[in-house]
């Protein structure tokens, strides 16, 4: 029984439960949503065992008995009414990830700890990695899929395209407490030209992918051959791998595309496996110009259909959605999707507001994430610094994690999630009453931000480097005795002054690099105030570091 048919019985599956805990919601919402179809729980029945890619007696593999972690955890503190799962800390991620007894599968190091995906619950981002024909390898991507999930990854796709796929899925898989998604027409390619892929070929595929623990698959069932004039136009094509290679095989082959004509077959595999559609968007605009355009559009109302389909075959289905959208569109197509696929949810790659700024498009990509978690997006697939110029590495996951981490928190505080916002009044608390260490802890990444402080000032005291004693606003407004800034009892520091407790590796790692990108005068950076007697020397200093960097 899938998660998609137990809610329609009226029944709360654990994972619907543990969903629950994580939103801060009741089960009996969760399953209601389920069973509108609203809200999505990627977890395919192996990976929920973590089985290894190996048949299990039971939905969970140990008897009936699921056991998942049975407290609600938020950011550190925080009240009942705010402990949402997406609101942990880095260090609180980390803390799980590399606790050996944590989640253990049947047969594997980790399994899966169930996700929901819904425009009414917190906003969840995926990360993708995958090994290309060029780079990577296995250990690598395992090393990439704990990064994204340390840094905020709610699910990942594994979108390899070289190397041991099927050997780097299941270590992946076998590594992850996220719904891990795939494409699958990646790995029924390898070693064959497109145009002599054929229907076994696929199903096939899509089957021995279920049974490895999958837990979403991206199907672009929705690129028709009739849609393909549409694409004359565009500046940039086709964009979607998976929707190109499919182009192409209903060109050379004169039919229609084979994943939708077989549509009805895969869903009776996914619905197996318990496996969710991931509805790919293979016509997704490549540039803002051509964003919103008669191709993007049409592909749009095929999978509205799709979805319905699905649903029909008791298969959890989500919608993908544009990767370029100017800024004013964005709201649009968040609309027009929800209207047009009956609110599926609605799974979208940035979108990019803007086209002109390569090695920066997790910065550009954040911005229409941001826009599109306001106005309705479940999840955001995030950009890294390494989009349309390369493969990414483990720090660009890092950066393109956290920049989805902001966007996505800022949605749910502009739609006015319950509680979601205490995580910010809390840290504000603490940065009032001037305690560092507070401010660390409850920091996303604290790691950095301690980095940071201490690059300048190695200790905690009531001013930082940026304004020095006498400009300090925060000191002077906790002074005044009027305001209650800085007053929150909870939130003092122990003392006053205290030398900071110092940087960890990855800090001490972060502020070497950076050393070598700023001129160092005694220690310190050379742009310092504190080594200059008054503004005339200082502009010497940083003028002769300027000269000599």
């Amino acid at each position: 029984m899938t998660q998609l048919d137990a809610a329609r019985r009226g029944i709360a599956s654990d994972e619907m439960r543990r969903v629950a805990q994580r939103e801060n919601v009741t089960a009996e919402f969760v399953r209601d949503e389920v069973a509108r179809g609203r809200l999505v729980i990627p977890a395919n029945t192996r990976h929920l065992a973590g089985s290894g890619g190996q048949t299990v007696s039971s939905t969970n593999g140990t008897g009936g008995a699921t056991v998942y972690p049975t407290t609600a955890t938020g950011h550190p503190g925080g009240s009942v009414r705010s402990r949402y799962w997406v609101n942990q800390t880095a260090d609180q991620r980390w803390r799980v990830i590399s606790d050996p007894e944590h989640l253990r599968g049947v047969r594997a190091p980790k399994r899966l700890d169930p996700t929901g995906i819904g425009r009414m619950i917190t906003t969840k981002i995926n990360a993708n990695i995958g090994a290309s024909p060029v780079s990577s390898g296995t250990q690598a991507e395992v090393e990439k899929l704990q990064w994204a999930q340390r840094f905020g990854a709610d699910t990942l796709m594994d979108l390899s395209t070289g190397g041991t796929l099927q050997e780097c899925r299941q270590a992946i898989i076998d590594h992850s407490t996220i719904p891990i998604g795939t494409v699958p027409i990646y790995s029924m390619i390898v070693g064959r030209r497109i145009e002599d892929l054929t229907y076994d070929v696929i199903l096939k595929e899509i089957e021995r992918q279920a049974q490895q623990g999958v837990d979403y698959f991206t199907i672009h069932a929705g690129v028709l051959r009739e849609h393909l004039p549409l694409i004359k136009n565009r500046i940039t094509g086709v964009v979607s791998r998976g929707g190109s290679l499919l182009a192409k095989w209903m060109i050379v082959h004169n039919k229609q595309n084979p994943m939708y004509e077989l549509f009805d077959e895969i869903s009776a595999i996914m619905r197996e496996y318990d496996v969710t559609y991931s509805l790919g968007d293979g016509l997704r605009p490549g540039c803002t110009a051509d964003a919103s355009d008669p191709a993007q559009l049409a592909e749009l109302h095929t999978l509205g259909e799709l979805v319905q389909r699905a649903r029909a075959a008791g298969v959890q289905a989500m919608v993908e959605g544009p990767g370029h959208v100017p800024l004013d569109q964005i709201a649009f197509n968040m609309q027009l999707q929800q209207r047009v696929c009956d609110d599926a949810p609605f799974y979208v790659l940035g979108p990019l507001v803007t086209d002109v700024f390569p090695g920066y498009d997790h910065i550009t990509s954040a911005i229409g994430a941001t826009e599109a978690a306001r106005a309705g997006a479940a999840m955001l697939c995030y950009v890294t610094p390494k989009e349309h110029v390369g493969l990414p590495k483990a720090q660009d996951v890092k950066d393109g994690c956290i920049a989805y981490k902001i966007a996505a928190h800022a949605g749910d505080i502009a739609r006015g999630i319950p509680g979601a916002r205490d995580w910010d009044d809390d840290l504000s608390r603490a940065r009032a009453a001037l305690n560092w260490p507070k401010q660390f802890e409850l920091a996303f990444d604290g790691e950095t931000a301690r980095a940071l402080h201490d690059e300048d000032l190695e200790v905690d005291t009531d001013f930082c480097a940026m304004c020095g004693h006498d400009w300090c606003s925060m000191r002077l407004s906790k002074e005044i005795e009027a305001f209650a800034s800085g007053k929150d009892p909870s939130f003092q520091p122990a003392q006053k002054v205290s030398r900071s407790p110092g940087v960890s590796d990855g800090g001490q790692a972060l502020l070497e690099q950076r050393a070598h990108s700023l001129p160092v005068r005694e220690g310190k950076h050379a742009c310092h105030s504190d080594l200059a007697a008054d503004a005339h020397v200082a502009r010497t200093i940083q003028e002769d570091a300027l000269a000599r960097g």
